[in-house]
């Protein structure tokens, strides 16, 4: 059984402190998956946020489909602002999976600063955003297992991952050999022998060299 975390608002309540007008917590869902986009999200919350809800806010792997769902849908009627993108799979196959990722998260930071005037910090998930107009590395701050941590962050993993799932469930129907509405366009067992059996389809990832699948 996973253990169960208890993001907060401690980083953002330091930046608040300091001054900074707008927090926003960002994340990705989708960058190990076979196939499929990628998904991010950025959510800004007033500060000093409270209400009662936050306290099943966590890390989005870490909980059940419809209680992300309901969550999806608090966060979005309590955020300041947030935002949802996605970088298809044919960006992710000319320019590999790690550029993906970065062009998703500038995409959910620019539209977020251009929306929101004022300071903004940025906490991120993981690993720095560089080359943001508007956000240097000194106003962000990657934070390793972030959305087990930030509040802002575990929010915004809920809002991109209800997005991808949703997504994936409606390409299942189109593409209904592999699986898509279980697996999510991850390598599982089922869905690697689904494409060992009807090969890969224009949704999965040739950057990611699945051939050895046909071996």
């Amino acid at each position: 059984m996973k253990q169960q975390t208890r993001p907060s608002f401690d980083e953002e309540k330091i930046l608040w402190g300091l001054g900074i007008d707008y927090v926003l917590g960002i994340d990705e869902v989708g960058r190990g998956a076979f196939a499929g986009p990628i998904f991010a999200a950025s959510v800004v919350f007033p500060k000093n946020f409270k209400s009662s809800f936050l306290r099943e806010v966590n890390d989005s792997k870490l909980l059940k489909a419809r209680r992300r769902e309901y969550l999806s849908e608090k966060i979005k009627e309590s955020a300041l602002f947030f935002s949802i993108s996605n970088v298809g799979i044919n960006l992710i196959n000319k320019y590999g999976i790690g550029y993906a990722n970065k062009m998703a998260f500038r995409k959910v930071i620019a539209e977020t600063i251009s929306e929101l005037k004022g300071r903004h910090f940025v906490l991120v998930d993981g690993f720095h955003v560089k080359f943001i107009r508007g956000i240097g590395l000194k106003n962000q701050k990657a934070i390793i297992k972030g959305d087990r941590k930030s509040l802002s962050i575990a929010a915004a993993s809920i809002l991109a991952k209800v997005e991808r799932d949703k997504l994936m469930r409606k390409l299942s129907r189109e593409y209904p050999y592999y699986g898509f509405g279980r697996n999510k366009g991850y390598g599982t067992k089922k869905h690697q022998e689904a494409i060992r059996e009807f090969g890969l389809t224009k949704l999965h990832r040739s950057s990611f060299n699945l051939s050895w699948l046909g071996k």
